[in-house]
C-alpha cells in the first residue's frame, strides 16, 4: 500500500506539470529514438554489405595485377601491370590443388557492344568456365562456353541480366549475334540476376567470352587483370593466401627486397574491413545517443531538484506523520524512474516507427535489433536511477521542522 500511494502521488505530481515533464523527457526521447534508428540502419547496411561479399563467390580470393587500394569504399588499381599471366592461373590450380578448388583467369575491359540499332558500352570479361562456380554466377538460358570453345577460339558470349534487358529489349538473347567492338559474337547463354557488388558495380552489366578469344581477337594482350581463386574451405583461406603469394613471387622471380607486383584480397579481409567500418559507425551512434541521454539526464536532475524544493512542506508533513527517510528517498527515486522510463518507452515507440518508415520510404535497409530495444529500456532506467539519486537524497535528508516552515 505504501508503494502504491507513493507511485500515485508521483504520477499526480508529474501530470500536474505536463509541459515541464515533457521538456525533461525530450532529451531521453530523442536519444533513445536516435540510437534505435541509427543502430537499425547500421545493422541493415552491415547485413547488406556482408550479403554482397558472400554473393561474390564462395571462399573467394582475388589476385589482382599490380597494387590495389580501397578509395572511398571502392577498389582502385594504381597502374597497369602485365606480369599476371594465364600460366599463373594454371600453376595455381596445379600446384595448390590441395587447398584450391578452381582458379579462374580474367581479363576485362569496357567496350562498345551493338545489336541491330541498339548500342551500349559494357564490361567485357574474358575468362574460362571456372568463372561461374568461383564467382557464384548461374546460367538461366542456353549454356556456358566450355574448354572446347576456349581451344577453338570461338566467338561466343554469355550475357548478364542488365545487358540482356537493355540490348535485346525483351527478345530471347540466346542465338542472337552481337558485335563487341568490330568482332561478331554469337550469344550462347544468359546469366541469372546477380545484383550489385560491394564496390557498387552492377555484376549484371557484363558479357563473358572465352579467355583466349578475348586476349587474341578483342583485347590483343597476353596478360590478365585478375585471377579469382576458390579455396576448399573458409578455414583454409589464410593458408591459401600465404601459399598463393609464395607461388606468385617465385613465378615472377621477385627478389626478397622487392614488393609484390600483385595484390591478394580474400573474403575474410573484406568482411573484417567492413565489420571494422560498422564498428566505427556503431561507436559514433553510441556517442550521439550518450550525449542526448546525458542531456535528458540533466533535464531530469533539474526537474527533480525543482520538485523537491517545491514540495518541502509535503516532505515535512510526511515525516511528521511517521514517514521514514527511506520512504521519502524511495518515493522521489521512483518518481525519477517514472520520468526516465516514460521517456525511454516513448523513445522506443518513436524509434520503431522511424525504423519502419526508413525501411518503407528510404533508400536504406533497416533491421530492428531486439538487443537495441532492451539496451534502450535499460539505459533509460539507469539514467533515472543515476540522475534521480541526488534529488532523492536531498529530499530524504531534509529537516522535518524546516520543511514544515517552508513557503
Amino acid at each position: 500500500m505504501r508503494w502504491t500511494r507513493g507511485l500515485k502521488i508521483s504520477a499526480e505530481m508529474l501530470l500536474a506539470h505536463k509541459l515541464r515533464t515533457l521538456l525533461s523527457l525530450l532529451g531521453i526521447i530523442v536519444g533513445i529514438a536516435t540510437v534505435s534508428v541509427m543502430a537499425a540502419v547500421g545493422r541493415g547496411s552491415e547485413e547488406k554489405v556482408l550479403a554482397g561479399i558472400r554473393r561474390m563467390g564462395t571462399n573467394l580470393i582475388a589476385v589482382s595485377a599490380g597494387r590495389v587500394s580501397v578509395v572511398a569504399g571502392r577498389t582502385r588499381q594504381s597502374a597497369v601491370v602485365t606480369t599476371l599471366r594465364v600460366e599463373d592461373a594454371a600453376a595455381i590450380a596445379r600446384s595448390l590443388e590441395d587447398v584450391v578448388v578452381h582458379a579462374a583467369p580474367v581479363q576485362s575491359r569496357k567496350l562498345p557492344v551493338k545489336f541491330d540499332n541498339i548500342a551500349l558500352t559494357t564490361n567485357i570479361v574474358g575468362t574460362t568456365a571456372e568463372f561461374l562456380p568461383v564467382r557464384n554466377f548461374r546460367v538461366i538460358a542456353g549454356r556456358m562456353f566450355e574448354e572446347e570453345d576456349e581451344r577453338a577460339l570461338r566467338r561466343v558470349a554469355v550475357v548478364g541480366h542488365t545487358v540482356a534487358r537493355d540490348l535485346f529489349e525483351g527478345l530471347d538473347a540466346v542465338g542472337r549475334t552481337i558485335r563487341i567492338g568490330n568482332v561478331p559474337f554469337e550469344v550462347m547463354g544468359a546469366l541469372a540476376e546477380a545484383g550489385v557488388d560491394i564496390n557498387g558495380v552492377d555484376q549484371d552489366d557484363q558479357i563473358l567470352i572465352p579467355l583466349r578469344t578475348a586476349l587474341r581477337r578483342v583485347f590483343n594482350v597476353s596478360h590478365l587483370n585478375n585471377i579469382f581463386v576458390q579455396a576448399r574451405g573458409e578455414g583454409l583461406m589464410e593458408q591459401t593466401a600465404v601459399r598463393l603469394r609464395e607461388l606468385l613471387r617465385e613465378r615472377h622471380r621477385l627478389p626478397a627486397d622487392r614488393a609484390d607486383d600483385f595484390t591478394i584480397q580474400s573474403q575474410l579481409e573484406l568482411m573484417r574491413t567492413q565489420r571494422e567500418t560498422q564498428s566505427a559507425f556503431r561507436n559514433l551512434t553510441v556517442g550521439v545517443a550518450s550525449l542526448s541521454l546525458l542531456v535528458g539526464g540533466v533535464g531530469i536532475l533539474a526537474v527533480m531538484l525543482m520538485t523537491v524544493r517545491e514540495r518541502l512542506r509535503e516532505i515535512g508533513l510526511r515525516r511528521a506523520l511517521g514517514a521514514r527517510r527511506l520512504d521519502v528517498l524511495l518515493q522521489f527515486l521512483a518518481e525519477a524512474m517514472m520520468l526516465s522510463l516514460s521517456g525511454g518507452i516513448i523513445g522506443i515507440v518513436i524509434g520503431v516507427a522511424g525504423i519502419h518508415l526508413v525501411a518503407r520510404l528510404g533508400a536504406w535497409d533497416a533491421v530492428l535489433d531486439a538487443r537495441v530495444v532492451a539496451w534502450a529500456a535499460a539505459a533509460s532506467a539507469g539514467i533515472g536511477l543515476a540522475f534521480g539519486t541526488i534529488p532523492a537524497l536531498r529530499a530524504a535528508r531534509a529537516n522535518p521542522v524546516d520543511s514544515l516552515r517552508a513557503e
